[in-house]
């Protein structure tokens, strides 16, 4: 049976024959992706993600922008697929606090060290380009450890898999059979390096997002992986220059029509409505990202100046204060080491922040005590 963006097979698998959809390689056929229809989209998303370049000029720093984004993004991407950690759990992590839900936290630290891995062979001469086997090692990233022991991290699947439904024959969709995936990615791949599709990079992304989640090439992880790739095609074409977007939020909020706009090109052909929608969720999440960045530039500008105005503050807390964007939860040990300094010299500058309320103390103890810069992760955390 033939279909405007691929076919049906049939495949047994678990002992029963199931239709398993095939996608026809990209480009789409036909004039689904005419580039007038999305010309206005295109040109709203681009210059979103114009003005979050330009913001982020507002902050010394831009690593402490890339912190919570990416971080952000990690946390997101990963709840999108049931996972529970919040942004304080990430933190605490690091801070060296106890979390109680330790498997969570950990599938978020796997996509991070996942997606840094990504980054740093992009933007390495020598490095793997955007391919099969950069998103095999990023899956294996991905899936080290307690969770995904079982689910062949850094393979492609041998096995026939399937979405929703307790067994293939009542699945929602049933991906294509495995000996058609790495053909399959081979003809993305192609496609991602093809120099002339006539296509705008951002639509570019959409569509080869939408074929990835359609191929479905692993056990598990296929959700992450695609946005992970959706992030490396910016990278891969300078559509921002650094990863302050967190499209996983708007891909959130909007989950069940994210599916349902996927399931559409299998069933209807229907690219348009697809693109449309993640055109849209650039342009979003890049206004969200922006307003963020002017709010916490906002609030270490007032807090900065309110240490600056204190006569006890010295260069210890002043050093103490500009580590807080990366450094959002600590113990007095942690800003020790990190000032290099004594234990009264770090007890001291967290006396002075905590004095002018920049950070609180969150254990209400004598000993072993915890501080939070409370207004900065409250303010990241919405």
């Amino acid at each position: 049976m033939t279909h405007s963006s691929g076919i049906y097979v049939i495949s047994t698998t678990l002992g029963e024959p199931v239709r398993a959809f095939v996608p026809h390689p990209l480009p789409p056929a036909g004039s689904a992706l005419e580039p007038a229809l999305f010309a206005d989209l295109n040109r709203q998303a681009e210059l979103a993600l114009a003005r979050l370049s330009g913001v982020s000029g507002l902050v010394p720093s831009v690593d402490w922008l890339l912190y919570s984004a990416i971080r952000k993004e990690a946390l997101l991407t990963s709840q999108i697929e049931g996972t529970q950690a919040t942004l304080t759990d990430l933190f605490d992590e690091e801070a060296g606090f106890k979390v109680s839900n330790t498997d969570d936290v950990e599938e978020v630290t796997n996509y991070l060290r996942a997606f840094r891995w990504v980054q740093a062979q992009l933007r390495d001469p020598k490095g793997l380009p955007i391919s099969v086997r950069l998103l095999c090692e990023a899956h294996r990233l991905l899936l080290d450890g307690a969770r995904g022991a079982g689910k062949q991290p850094g393979e492609l699947r041998r096995s026939q898999n399937w979405i929703g439904g307790t067994r293939p024959g009542n699945a929602a969709f049933v991906p294509p059979p495995p000996e058609h995936v790495p053909g399959l990615l081979a003809d993305m791949e192609r496609f991602i390096h093809a120099t002339s599709t006539g296509l705008a990079p951002m639509i570019k992304v959409a569509i080869i997002h939408a074929q990835f989640e359609t191929i479905h090439p692993f056990l598990d992880g296929n959700g992450r992986i695609g946005r992970l790739l959706i992030a490396a095609l910016f990278e891969h074409w300078g559509l921002l220059s650094e990863p302050l977007m967190y499209l996983s939020g708007y891909l959130k909020q909007h989950q069940s029509e994210y599916y349902r706009r996927l399931s559409a090109i299998r069933s209807d052909g229907d690219w348009g409505a697809w693109v449309a929608f993640f055109l849209e969720g650039v342009a979003q999440a890049a206004n969200a990202a922006e307003q963020n960045i002017i709010q916490v530039a906002s609030l270490v500008t007032s807090d900065r100046r309110h240490l600056l105005q204190s006569p006890k503050a010295g260069p210890a807390s002043y050093r103490l204060f500009e580590m807080l964007p990366m450094m959002p939860r600590f113990t007095i040990e942690r800003v020790r080491q990190q000032l290099d300094t004594s234990f009264p010299t770090a007890t001291a500058a967290v006396k002075v922040l905590e004095d002018l309320g920049i950070v609180i103390e969150m254990t209400g103890q004598k000993k072993n005590r915890s501080y939070s810069y409370q207004g900065y992760v409250d303010l990241l955390s919405r």
